[in-house]
């Protein structure tokens, strides 16, 4: 095959449609959407089997027509991800607000796949929990299957980055002796609006992370202030945990969020959540009840 450069991989790849009849596709910068279907009648859905078939190389460059965004819904830009590894406290200043010491390894807990939800799609508040907060994250897709990676070979591994809300059940997190139930409530992980390739990012290591809720500013950070980076974090999870395509590895979040304010903010029936990381997008979500 002919083999392709790298900075014509640069592309922020979408799967839209129907929720659970998403199709793959290429966001323009215009804003219009590239059908990957109609130009690549056997191509996969974003996963999987799309990284390890190297789909990214074969659509770069694509001259298919482009459709007009007008009343097309984005989903969550990757289908069915393996695993979902998320980061506690990997900014100094988040562990600070919450009065606790930085972690001196990572902390890491999973979201299961039902949490997953589009970037406009609603955030339903469970009946079991009251106290609902938003966490802006930079989401990190891993590209290909590896275990025991070294960091200096990490970003090798990486299909590209995205936007995630953690969103968090506090009173289920800090109530149980663990933080599955509490982060796992269903749609807790809008995720997108696209998955942004590494070269389209450049330096992921300075990208400005915000949440605004009902329009106020609660996060505004940067990525320089991880604790753990991208490398090391990859060469840490893969040590015993084999990383396939599509896995999820989210990254943690800044200082902001609602439950450590006096008094704390939090979620409620008809809060919109906007969670943007410069280069690659926005969410924007609103809350419903259950």
């Amino acid at each position: 095959a002919q083999a392709i450069k790298r900075k014509d991989l640069a592309m922020k790849l979408v799967r839209f449609g129907d929720k659970g009849r998403e199709k793959p596709g290429i966001l323009l910068e215009d804003g219009r959407i590239v059908d990957l279907r109609a130009a690549f009648a056997g191509i996969p859905d974003i996963g999987e089997q799309f990284f390890r078939e190297d789909w990214p190389a074969k659509v770069a460059g694509t001259t298919a027509p482009a459709l007009d965004p007008a009343g097309i819904r984005l989903g969550c830009p990757l289908d069915r991800p393996g695993k979902i590894i998320c980061l506690g406290k990997n900014y100094a200043e988040h562990a600070k607000e919450g009065g606790f010491e930085a972690p001196a390894r990572p902390l890491l807990f999973c979201k299961t796949g039902n949490t997953l939800n589009g970037p406009a799609d609603p955030i339903v508040l469970p009946r079991s929990s009251r106290q609902v907060d938003w966490e802006v994250e930079l989401a990190v897709v891993i590209g290909r299957e590896g275990k025991r990676i070294p960091r200096q070979k990490a970003l090798d591994y990486v299909a590209g980055f995205t936007v995630m809300n953690d969103v968090s059940g506090r009173d289920a997190q800090f109530a149980d002796s663990q933080w599955f139930r509490g982060k796992s409530f269903d749609t807790f992980a809008p995720m997108g609006p696209a998955l942004v390739t590494p070269d389209e990012i450049g330096d992921y290591r300075n990208l400005r992370l915000t949440a605004v809720v009902d329009g106020r500013l609660m996060q505004d950070g940067s990525t320089r202030d991880m604790i753990f980076d991208i490398p090391f974090l990859i060469e840490n999870i893969s040590e015993d945990i084999t990383l396939l395509p599509g896995d999820v590895i989210s990254t943690g979040t800044p200082a902001g969020v609602g439950i450590f304010r006096d008094p704390p903010i939090l979620l409620a029936d008809g809060s919109l959540v906007e969670c943007r990381i410069e280069k690659i997008g926005a969410l924007r979500n609103p809350v419903v009840a259950a």
